[in-house]
């Protein structure tokens, strides 16, 4: 009896070992790159024969001994919709499959930005015909070591109940494309937000870089659920030492209760990103927790809560009861606080935040946090109390190089695609010099697995409210510079963006502009910001020349602004600057004898003016080698 058991369960496990299947790639719905050949690959029993079969190709092979298997199906022109059908032991069809261009889009929260977030979404939704776009959203992921699947998605056609999780930036780029080109577009989505480059480049591209060939090879060679744990228990004892407290002591009903004693806990400024505050790396659950007092007259009628926005998400309360929960870290939270609620003398508030990635707390400016009774307003920034409840066992996705490209990009590296697309940079921005290096080498690491000189487009980063100038070293301003020295490399293209940025916005919902500008660049029709080529200096005077035939002129005929100049102090004062036979002629009266240049050199250089007769802005740039404020910045892992 004990035999027969045994042998039904061993022909049971091989019936089950023997089903064909594919990555998570593939599936219904999808858009396949036209004028390529198209790789088809998946898993199997060892030495399992399989078929692939599109249109009027069918095409076999067998699967090596580890169950691997992979075909080349010939190319094949835009059209569909067809099904993809694949035979084994078992068959697999993909219906609605269409062949087309496929785009990836990468990089942190400004490509992951939502179009339901976005300006412009409700206009998309009342469209009388969607344009025909497929796109698919790879999940969050990270390992140790490379992966052939991802996390389980599918490809989704647009309308009216999906463009919403889409990618605004790949939407409107590929809705562009659509128009132009009139072939089906795909677009690939793995983006994460608040993500460093380092962890989007293979491990075999930071071996091969005399940059970085040092540092990973004191990679820990570790298994990401050893490596998981290891974080975890360093970082209990972390942050524990921080807080002068046990984590697993935490107590909720003790934490919400108007008798509780606060007066040991940590005090935490609110609105401030608790990793600015020495809570570096937390990701879990944590609490804010703030005392006011209330009169009479506040008791009047409802109040409203304003405690702008919180990374990720929150469950709030007042006087213990629950009065309001929201899960989108970008959004701001305005809660109605019943006169019920309301009494006279002390009140608490406390917000239960769960960061479940990238920075957390609340994080909007000062006076966006307060509580509006009938009487008054009253300002809530400052020190609350300050509480951590669990930290969360997986370790950051930017901890350790190589993590998400492992688990979201290197599964895909067999799907043929039409370029890439990237959006990214604020996270790297106290390591700015550095891009210079990480940024290209991403590029030729990707090349080397999608194809040699791929189209590789991107988009400076924005205006942004950030501190520092040419005087004193601007972090961000040092990214910009590091993407414009990225596009001398082959085949790739600059978005410049500071006509649609937000100085108090990390995240401008102005996606529309920064999409159709990608797609001019992969349109090749010529409509592209100029950037810096060359100076010249005579006299007092130093002449800008740009690599653009497009006539140059000041937006709203106002005078050129953003220019600087400095002599060999190398210290920058502001400068005139006129257009003269398209070029710019640079003068201050206080640097008799200018050696360098700067425009735009602030985080915020909204006011910048110089732009094409067409409506595009001149890239930021700088014609110096002065040394830069993050030169000595580099890239580093380290368990905290």
């Amino acid at each position: 009896m004990k035999k027969s058991i045994s042998v039904f369960l061993l022909l049971t496990i091989q019936l089950l070992m023997a089903n064909v299947s594919l990555p998570y790639i593939f599936s219904d719905n999808m858009v396949l790159q036209r004028n390529s050949k198209i790789p088809v690959w998946g898993f199997a029993s060892p030495h399992e024969k399989v078929s692939v079969s599109f249109k009027n190709q069918t095409k076999s092979t067998v699967a090596d001994q580890n169950g691997n298997w992979k075909v080349d199906l010939d190319q094949e022109k835009e059209g569909g919709p067809f099904t993809l059908t694949i035979k084994g032991n078992n068959e697999i069809i993909f219906k609605n499959v269409l062949v087309g261009d496929v785009w990836l889009c990468s990089g942190q929260s400004n490509m992951e930005w939502a179009l339901s977030s976005s300006e412009g979404y409700k206009e998309e939704l009342n469209q009388k015909e969607f344009p025909i776009i497929r796109h698919i959203k790879i999940e969050r992921k990270i390992n140790s070591l490379p992966q052939n699947n991802l996390v389980k998605t599918e490809w989704n056609v647009a309308n009216a109940s999906t463009i919403g999780d889409f990618s605004a930036v790949a939407y409107f780029f590929a809705k562009k494309m659509y128009h132009e080109r009139q072939v089906p577009i795909g677009i690939i989505n793995s983006s994460w937000g608040g993500t460093v480059i380092e962890a989007w480049i293979p491990k075999n591209a930071f071996e091969q870089s005399p940059y970085f060939k040092e540092m990973i090879a004191n990679m820990p060679q570790i298994d990401i659920e050893s490596l998981q744990q290891k974080n975890f228990e360093a970082k209990t004892v972390f942050f524990e030492k921080k807080l002068n407290a046990k984590i697993a002591d935490f107590n909720q009903e003790q934490f919400l209760s108007a008798d509780y004693n606060a007066s040991a806990l940590k005090d935490l400024y609110v609105p401030k990103a608790w990793e600015q505050q020495g809570f570096e790396g937390f990701d879990g659950v944590a609490w804010v927790r703030k005392a006011i007092v209330l009169s009479d007259e506040d008791l009047a009628g409802n109040a409203v809560l304003y405690l702008g926005k919180i990374d990720d998400e929150d469950l709030t309360y007042f006087n213990g009861k629950l009065v309001g929960q929201m899960k989108q870290w970008s959004d701001d939270r305005i809660y109605t606080i019943p006169k019920e609620i309301l009494k006279k003398g002390e009140n608490i508030i406390a917000v239960k935040v769960n960061d479940t990635g990238g920075g957390g707390g609340l994080w909007s400016n000062d006076d966006e946090v307060k509580l509006v009774t009938a009487q008054k307003s009253i300002p809530l920034a400052g020190n609350w109390k300050f509480a951590v409840e669990k930290i969360y066992a997986a370790i950051n996705q930017n901890e350790f190089p190589s993590l998400i490209y492992n688990a979201m990009i290197h599964p895909i590296e067999d799907f043929r695609i039409s370029g890439v697309l990237w959006y990214q940079g604020e996270s790297n921005a106290e390591r700015a010099y550095e891009y210079n290096q990480s940024f290209p080498l991403l590029i030729n690491s990707w090349r080397q697995k999608f194809g040699e000189n791929l189209p590789f487009y991107f988009v400076q980063l924005a205006t942004f409210n950030t501190k520092g100038d040419s005087n004193e070293g601007c972090d961000w301003c040092e990214v910009r510079d590091a993407q414009l020295n990225t596009t001398k490399m082959k085949n790739t293209g600059m978005v410049v963006t500071t006509d649609v940025g937000n100085p108090n916005d990390i995240h401008p919902r102005n996606k529309k502009t920064v999409g159709e500008r990608l797609a001019n660049l992969a349109l090749n029709n010529g409509l592209k910001s100029p950037i810096y080529q060359k100076s010249t200096v005579k006299g007092n005077k130093i002449t800008i020349s740009f690599n653009t035939k497009e006539k140059l002129i000041s937006k709203n005929n106002e005078i050129l602004k953003g220019f600087e100049i400095a002599g060999n102090d190398q210290k920058f004062y502001p400068a005139k600057a006129e257009i003269k036979k398209n070029k710019i002629v640079v003068t201050c009266e206080k640097v008799s004898n200018p050696v360098a240049v700067r425009y735009g050199w602030k985080g915020d250089d909204s006011e910048i003016n110089l732009f094409t007769e067409k409506g595009l802005p001149v890239a930021p740039f700088r014609t110096d080698s002065f040394k830069l404020s993050t030169e000595n910045k580099k890239y580093q892992f380290e368990l905290k």
